[in-house]
């Protein structure tokens, strides 16, 4: 009787998990990219350049894999003290992830900022490197076209080998989910870093601390963008409410460089501020699930962009 033969079980699908990060310029859609990916808002996102300090991180979870995003402030020419550590922090997150996104906005050509952090990119060799063309809903197919070019190009002139050019517009939700596809395999093989319900492993405190710096960005003249720091002083659930109707006491300053500042970020009578409490409290709300009432005071810190003690005092 001829010996039958045993069939291997089928091998379960490999899972990956890993880290990666989003580069380029300020302003270049990286945060935006982020919380599309994610799919809640976990990253400060805002039409001014410079407004990411912390590395936010956003966890995308699929049945294959995990991608644990790391969101930098972008590399930029630093002329304060504040900067200087900025594009340490991004050049330690660079050598620290799996994969690098290079994201270049379709509407721009490529310029100085973006070669610049090209050439950084091109020193980091052993990551692998995918260039990513956002905001793509900006541009017609021509200009688009013209872009992927140019990145090409780039690539080729420094010395970079990109895995994948891949168009995006987290906007309008195009292509977002391609990107998750391109990067995943580019991943080391290996368990889940997270529990399966986390979207970030960002304190609350700092969470909480980016919107209300959101919030209080919006609207605010040129001048102040890079001058805003928030911090949270307290988060206390307000003793003696029913189980069913909780209250979490949020006690927030607003820190700002010089006091001619104070009176814009106010407002007058008051106005400027009152929306920035509504806005950033809605915000809160919806990220933490509980009702919140929140106490902002705006206070001013002297030059703290250019002063170690306050920079470690607001947390940098």
């Amino acid at each position: 009787m001829a010996p039958m033969s045993v069939r291997k079980p089928e091998t379960e699908a490999t899972h990956r998990a890993g880290f990666a990060c989003f580069v380029g310029r300020p302003n270049a859609g990286k945060s935006t990219l982020t919380n599309a990916l994610v799919g809640q808002k976990v990253a400060i996102t805002s039409n001014r350049p410079q407004t990411t300090r912390h590395t936010v991180r956003g966890i995308v979870h699929r049945p294959d894999a995990q991608l644990v995003l790391v969101d930098t402030p972008g590399l930029h020419k630093p002329r304060t003290l504040l900067g200087e550590r900025l594009n340490d922090v991004v050049r330690t997150t660079w050598a620290e992830v799996d994969v690098i996104g290079f994201c270049v906005p379709a509407d721009q050509k490529v310029g100085p900022g973006d070669r610049y952090i090209a050439k950084e990119l091109a020193g980091i060799r052993k990551t692998p490197k995918v260039a990513i063309v956002t905001k793509t809903d900006l541009v017609d197919s021509k200009t688009l076209a013209e872009q992927l070019i140019a990145i090409d190009r780039l690539g080729k002139e420094l010395g970079i080998e990109w895995a994948e050019i891949v168009p995006v517009s987290a906007v309008g939700d195009k292509q977002v989910r391609l990107v998750a596809d391109l990067l995943v395999p580019l991943l080391p093989e290996g368990p889940a870093l997270y529990p399966e319900g986390d979207l970030t492993d960002e304190p609350e405190q700092v969470m909480v601390a980016e919107l209300i710096r959101e919030a209080a960005l919006e609207g605010v003249r040129d001048e102040l963008p890079h001058s805003i720091a928030v911090v949270v002083e307290e988060m206390l659930p307000r003793e003696g409410r029913p189980e069913d109707r909780p209250l979490l006491d949020i006690h927030a300053n607003v820190y700002i460089e010089r006091p001619s500042q104070k009176g814009i970020v106010i407002g007058p009578q008051g106005k400027r501020l009152k929306e920035v409490g509504i806005k950033s409290r809605q915000q809160i709300e919806a990220l933490l699930g509980t009702p919140v009432f929140l106490d902002l005071h705006v206070k001013v810190a002297k030059d703290w962009q250019r002063d170690p003690r306050q920079l470690r005092k607001l947390g940098f």
